[in-house]
């Protein structure tokens, strides 16, 4: 795990100042269409740099995006296996910061930012009281087939207390003062893992409501039980184990600091999983893979599982 110690709360307080904001776009794939390639275009339309991640993707996937980097100069990083979101984040924010980028923006390979993007992030960023404790600003999530908004739980500062990386603005310094991504992690709950240990540093999280970044959780679908309509999110059986590992681990570590928090976060997960146990297919490895996540995440084992 490449993680550093977080700083205590009071050494927090001699903020950096970012000045001249130049912006590296970070994107991590993994077995992406062709289509996918559509967003590097509008990424590139508003930053300075972008590098590619990719995770593992077979050879005719990967020459698209290839032959994409060499016509529209960007940096692609191919790993061969999967190394999981949280290292693929990791290698492409050490990239930036090598260049000298002072922020980086994080993107899922299927999330599409809209025109004026990251000129609302930076009004977010400059309008904001605090603005040099900002570690993180968050976008509006809008599902692209229904418009609904995501909805997040806030802070008493106003900011979401957990928001999703895709789509988030960061500051290039954050990573030296509270270290980078968990990579242990490999994937899921990577975004809350970090937004709580920001929180505990002393740094604040913001979101733009004009910022518009079209995400899809999941793949939704509609279902009923017994009469009571609701929306699973039809995850895969191996994000169901990493979903119920990642939980535990996280609660684990940051329920003495934020029980409030953690409690609602317990809250949401059980009903985010009633829902995949009474409306999802493949039911039963699902189960099997929560279970089997549930107790490697109590006993403290981290990283890629393999056969699940």
């Amino acid at each position: 795990m490449r993680n550093r110690t977080i700083e205590p709360l009071h050494a927090a307080r001699s903020w950096p100042v970012v000045t001249n904001p130049s912006v590296c776009a970070i994107i991590v794939t993994y077995h992406p269409s062709l289509e996918m390639l559509e967003n590097v275009d509008l990424v590139l339309d508003q930053v300075q740099g972008l590098v590619v991640i990719d995770n593992g993707s077979n050879p005719n996937q990967l020459a698209p995006w290839q032959a994409a980097s060499r016509d529209r100069c960007f940096k692609l990083i191919e790993n061969g296996v999967n190394l999981g979101i949280a290292e693929a984040l990791n290698q492409g924010i050490g990239w930036a910061q090598g260049q000298g980028f002072s922020w980086v923006i994080l993107f899922d390979q299927d999330s599409k930012i809209t025109p004026g993007y990251l000129g609302s992030m930076f009004e977010t960023w400059r309008s904001h009281p605090e603005r040099d404790r900002i570690c993180s600003i968050f976008p509006n999530y809008t599902d692209p087939d229904t418009g609904k908004e995501v909805a997040f739980r806030r802070a008493r500062d106003g900011g979401p207390i957990i928001a999703m990386t895709s789509g988030a603005l960061m500051p290039t310094w954050i990573f030296d003062k509270i270290g980078m991504f968990r990579s242990d992690y490999f994937v899921d709950e990577v975004d809350a893992e970090y937004c709580f240990r920001s929180r505990a540093a002393g740094y604040l999280l913001a979101d733009s409501r004009q910022a518009v970044l079209h995400h899809q959780i999941g793949l939704p679908k509609k279902s009923t039980f017994l009469g009571f309509g609701f929306t699973p999110t039809h995850h895969n059986a191996v994000r169901r184990y990493y979903m119920s590992r990642n939980r535990v681990v996280l609660y684990k570590q940051y329920f003495f600091i934020f029980p409030a928090r953690v409690l609602k976060s317990i809250s949401d997960a059980f009903l985010e999983t009633t829902k995949c146990f009474l409306g999802e297919e493949d039911r039963v490895r699902k189960l099997r893979n929560f279970l089997l996540g549930t107790w490697d995440g109590l006993i403290g084992r981290m990283g890629k599982r393999e056969g699940i």
